[in-house]
């Protein structure tokens, strides 16, 4: 099946759950880049197969956009592996509501009343941020809810503007960007506390060659529209989350990026930017975050020198 995002773009053949979902057009593919990347993943040992518990046998989803070349240029480690996200898939729900007040269905600005079963964190994902926790009553903005659940990865702020997009209007636009298989089923929730019809659909998914087009569509000011794609990237710039592949970058790069982890999931997503190196960079990986934190480190930093190598 086809689907035409718009006039100056190719077509998709992207599948929900029936196949590996392809490549779009716009990107280049070059197999020495491949084969670096493959042997970067071996040298620090995430090339493996883990045991993901229910979800089966695993492996990591790894995809990186050299953005330095006139064409940007895709490498893939099981880039099409759709694979849980945790809290990346945010970041797909920051857009719709994005995509909302861009439209003019309401505005940044507009308050909101947080209700129970939404206020489900009980300690702060990043526990020196002084913003308090949300508690059903409190009445607070879109912006803040949006900044709370990026920049902190807040999941009562997610589960609030899951319900304020709404998951069918979230996953329409998923649709239209040709991202199928990345549709958000799940708020942050146990599944006895989730909406009738969602408490027993199957859990979120993506896979790093999705949220790296995300990343890219953002670079390029092509998510949705300008306007959101900026927003987008100032949200994801405050960052508050440095301990996954922050780690490998050096210290004055710019790192736009969504993190997630849970249970044994470990992942991070983002556009590095430093002087005249740019590129992208999606890692999902069913690794705890204990065991996988100096792995993570060490894959962006081989990146990172095989990125500027390629462009000095």
């Amino acid at each position: 099946m086809k689907y035409l995002l718009s006039p100056i773009l190719s077509f998709y053949f992207f599948s929900s759950g029936y196949g590996q979902p392809e490549i779009p057009r716009y990107f280049t593919q070059k197999k020495n880049f491949n084969e670096a990347l493959h042997k970067i993943v071996h040298e620090v040992g995430l090339d493996s197969t883990w045991n993901a518990g229910e979800d089966g046998m695993e492996t990591i989803s790894f995809a990186v956009i050299d953005l330095n070349s006139k064409h940007p240029v895709l490498g893939c480690v099981n880039c099409g592996n759709f694979i849980y996200p945790a809290s990346v898939y945010k970041m797909y729900v920051a857009m719709e509501i994005l995509r909302q007040v861009s439209n003019g269905d309401f505005s940044l600005s507009r308050q909101y009343i947080v209700k129970s079963p939404n206020d489900v964190d009980r300690s702060k994902e990043i526990s020196y941020d002084p913003r308090p926790l949300l508690r059903a009553g409190d009445t607070v903005t879109i912006n803040y809810l949006l900044d709370l659940m990026i920049t902190r990865s807040d999941n009562a702020a997610a589960n609030c503007l899951i319900d304020v997009a709404t998951r069918d209007s979230i996953n329409r636009t998923i649709h239209e960007m040709g991202w199928y298989g990345s549709e958000v089923t799940r708020k942050f929730l146990s599944r006895k506390l989730e909406d009738p019809g969602y408490d027993t659909i199957k859990s979120t998914e993506t896979c790093a060659l999705h949220a790296a087009d995300f990343m890219y569509k953002v670079y390029k000011n092509e998510l949705i529209n300008p306007w959101v794609s900026r927003q987008m990237k100032a949200l994801l710039g405050r960052q508050l989350d440095t301990t996954k592949l922050s780690l490998g970058l050096p210290h004055n790069t710019m790192y736009y990026h969504k993190t997630g982890w849970w249970s044994i999931y470990t992942n991070d997503v983002g556009i590095v930017e430093d002087g005249n190196i740019k590129y992208i960079i999606a890692l999902f990986t069913p690794v705890t975050e204990e065991k996988v934190s100096l792995q993570m480190k060490e894959l962006s930093d081989r990146v990172y020198n095989f990125i500027s190598l390629l462009h000095h």
